[in-house]
């Protein structure tokens, strides 16, 4: 029988949201334990707020708190209603998240040289997602991820796969170029990436490919080596995750190249796909 959230403690969470709304802060998120299952049964609880707590709340906290029974998963949410909570499609919500990121300078890399944001771009229904590590030079130039070398590579991965670029949605970890192309720190990711999971849960994709070591970290929280990651599936948020090589370490060392089919391979057969005789060149 499962275990209702303890009073005290939803009591101390919901003052502490409270805490955080007054100073202008709206947006929190709960990172997964490594192993943990996303598809576990909700905890029906109750949000309770006392009387002389609502009046010190702004109106946009108080209507946030207005439904009285809520789960365990969606506590934060209901306290923080997103923009596209109340969407009509996917394209409404992600178009929504967009003017939420706005101009983004929540990191320092808004000081770092970045010429643009760089969001995402695809199908808002797509049933496979990629995701990426961070915008390179190119990327950063024209505001779309994947358009340099390693963006033609993986289209050519995508063709392979009997898709086409516009099926699918792709987007990175970080939104914005780090410096020399060097790899994202941790609290940029941190910073960066509820963005990104708001727009997952915006497609909900039925499979997302993380591309590279960083994406399969950040959004699994676990630190493995690839050889860990691959050849293998990955529940999150209650979709099929994958893990495959990044397409700019493929153009490194093209001898991955066949090993990463074999992880497409594996995503294809998961959608029901059909597989061509040959992958990608």
């Amino acid at each position: 029988m499962p275990n209702t959230l303890d009073p005290q403690l939803k009591r101390v969470l919901s003052e502490r949201i409270r805490f955080y709304n007054e100073l202008g802060i709206y947006d929190f998120y709960r990172r997964e334990p490594a192993g943990a299952t996303m598809e576990a049964a909700p905890l029906a609880t109750t949000h309770e707020i006392q009387p002389e707590q609502r009046d010190l709340m702004t109106p946009r906290a108080k209507a946030a708190v207005a439904v009285p029974v809520v789960t365990e998963e969606d506590l934060f949410e209901v306290a923080n209603p997103k923009p596209e909570s109340g969407a009509a499609d996917p394209a409404q919500a992600l178009r929504l998240i967009r003017d939420d990121l706005g101009d983004c300078t929540r990191c320092r890399l808004h000081k770092q040289g970045r010429k643009q944001i760089v969001f995402g771009v695809g199908n808002p229904k797509a049933e496979l997602m990629f995701i990426g590590e961070a915008p390179g030079a190119d990327e950063d130039q024209q505001g779309e991820p994947f358009v340099g070398r390693a963006g033609q590579l993986l289209n050519n991965m995508i063709k392979a796969m009997g898709l086409r670029r516009e099926d699918i949605y792709i987007a990175n970890i970080i939104k914005c170029r780090p410096p020399g192309n060097r790899t994202p720190e941790r609290d940029e990711c941190e910073t960066c990436s509820p963005f990104l999971m708001r727009q997952i849960a915006a497609i909900k994709p039925k499979a997302i490919v993380a591309l590279g070591a960083v994406a399969a970290k950040t959004l699994l929280a676990i630190n493995a080596p690839m050889s860990e990651f691959r050849g293998r599936w990955f529940d999150f948020r209650g979709t099929k995750l994958a893990v495959t090589y990044h397409p700019a370490f493929l153009l490194r060392d093209p001898r991955q190249k066949k090993e990463t089919w074999k992880d497409l391979q594996m995503v294809m057969k998961e959608l029901g796909m059909a597989i061509p005789a040959k992958g990608a060149e």
